[in-house]
C-alpha cells in the first residue's frame, strides 16, 4: 500500500523590488523538487509590502498573522522602496513578525562554494564554511527609544537595547547544538570590554551552556577583530553566535566573502514550533533593477532549500544546492546584465539539473545541520 504525500503549507511573501522576481525563481526550483523527491507543497501568497502599505496604509496585524500561524514556514521576498520613510516597512512589518512569531535564531550560513569567485585573493572553498547565529528578537533591534527636544539644537536621542537572559540562552542552546553537529567549535562574538554588562551577561550564558557541551571547543572575539579575521582567516570559525546588531553587520560582511549578496540566503527560525519560521535571501529590494532581469536568484533559492531542509525534506533540501551550485559555476558574473542569464533563465537551469543530477556538495551542509537540530 503506497503511502500518503506528505504535504507542507507555505506562505509566499513576494514583497517588493526584485523579491517578487526572486521568489519566482525559487518557487520554480520548489516545484521542481516536490515532483523529484515526493512530496506536496501548498502556497498561499499574501500582498504585503511598499505597494501594499502605500495602498492601504496597513502593515503587520493580528488578522495577518493569524493567517500566517496556520502555514508550516514562509518564504519571503524582499521589502522596501524609495517612496516609503526608511524605517516603517522595517519596523513595522520585518521586526514585527521575528518578535511576534519568536523568530529567535537568525541563520545565515557563510560558505564558500567551489568555483564561485570572491573578492579574498587567494581564499579557497576549504578555508570559508561558518554558520553565524544572530540572536534575532532583541539587542539593539526591539524598536524602543525616544527624542527630547527633537528639531532644536539640544535634541537628545536614547536608542535601548535589550538583552534577557532567557532570549540569550535559547539562541545559544542553539548554537550549540549546531556545533556539535558541526566541527564543534564556537566562537562568541561582541564587544564586552566596551558593552560590560549586555557582554558578560552573554559571556555568563555561553559558559553555562557549554559545561553541558564539553565536546564543543569554546573561543571569543571582539566584533571589531571578527571584521578582521573574518575575511582574512575563516577557517578560524565554525559556529559564530552574537547579538543582533553585530550579527547584522557580520553576516553582510560574510556575504560578501561568499560571492556577494545574491548568493546568501537565511533562515529566521522559531525554535519551539509555535510559529512559523521564515527564509529568505538576505539582499534587499533593489528597485533600480527590478523587472531588468538582472537579480540573481541563487540567495532565494539556497533560502528555499533551507526551508526544505526546516521542514525535513533534507535530500531535496541537498539536491537544490548541488543544483544552485552547478549552475553559479558557470555565471561569468554573480550579479547584473554580466551573468549573461537572467533571473528566470537560471532558476529554470536550476530547478532542471534538481530533477536530472540528484547529487549534492561535498563537505558540511548546512541543509544537513538544520535536518539534524530541527
Amino acid at each position: 500500500m503506497e503511502s500518503a504525500t506528505k504535504t507542507y503549507s507555505i506562505a509566499v511573501i513576494p514583497g517588493d523590488g526584485i523579491g517578487p522576481e526572486v521568489t519566482d525563481g525559487a518557487l520554480t526550483v520548489l516545484a521542481a523538487a516536490q515532483r523529484t523527491f515526493g512530496f506536496s507543497l501548498d502556497f498561499t501568497d499574501y500582498d504585503a509590502g511598499a505597494q501594499h502599505y502605500l495602498r492601504t496604509g496597513n502593515l503587520w496585524s493580528a488578522d495577518l498573522a493569524q493567517q500566517l500561524r496556520t502555514h508550516d514556514a514562509i518564504l519571503f521576498g524582499a521589502m522596501g522602496d524609495p517612496a516609503v520613510e526608511p524605517g516603517i516597512l522595517e519596523r513595522g512589518f520585518i521586526l514585527a513578525m521575528r518578535q511576534a512569531f519568536e523568530q529567535a535564531v537568525n541563520l545565515r550560513p557563510v560558505k564558500l562554494y567551489p568555483g564561485v569567485e570572491t573578492p579574498i585573493a587567494g581564499l579557497t572553498p576549504e578555508r570559508c564554511d561558518l554558520v553565524i547565529v544572530r540572536e534575532n528578537t532583541e539587542g539593539a533591534y526591539v524598536g524602543q527609544g525616544s527624542t527630547i527636544h527633537a528639531n532644536t539644537p539640544n535634541a537628545v536621542a536614547i536608542q535601548e537595547s535589550v538583552n534577557t537572559r532567557q532570549g540569550i540562552t535559547r539562541v545559544v542552546e542553539y548554537a550549540f547544538k549546531l556545533a556539535a553537529s558541526r566541527r564543534k567549535k564556537l566562537t562568541l562574538c561582541h564587544k564586552k570590554n566596551i558593552l560590560i554588562e549586555a557582554g558578560k551577561l552573554w559571556q555568563e550564558v555561553v559558559d553555562q551552556v557549554g559545561s553541558r557541551y564539553p565536546q564543543v571547543q569554546l573561543d571569543y572575539v571582539h566584533v571589531d577583530a571578527m571584521c578582521f579575521h573574518l575575511p582574512v582567516s575563516p577557517e578560524r570559525f565554525d559556529v559564530v553566535v552574537t547579538d543582533n546588531l553585530f550579527g547584522d553587520i557580520i553576516t553582510d560582511l560574510g556575504a560578501v566573502i561568499q560571492g556577494g549578496l545574491g548568493v546568501a540566503a537565511s533562515a529566521n527560525l522559531n525554535l519551539d514550533g509555535s510559529a512559523p519560521s521564515m527564509f529568505e535571501a538576505i539582499h534587499g529590494s533593489a528597485p533600480d533593477i527590478a523587472g531588468k532581469g538582472w537579480a540573481n536568484p541563487v540567495g532565494a533559492i539556497l533560502s528555499a532549500a533551507m526551508l526544505l531542509a526546516h521542514l525535513g525534506e533534507e535530500q531535496a533540501a541537498l539536491a537544490i544546492e548541488a543544483a544552485a551550485v552547478g549552475v553559479l559555476q558557470k555565471l561569468p558574473a554573480l550579479a547584473g546584465p554580466d551573468m549573461l542569464m537572467s533571473t528566470e533563465q537560471i532558476a529554470d537551469a536550476v530547478a532542471e539539473l534538481v530533477t536530472t543530477n540528484l547529487g549534492q556538495i561535498e563537505g558540511q551542509s548546512v541543509m544537513e545541520n538544520l535536518a539534524a537540530v530541527r
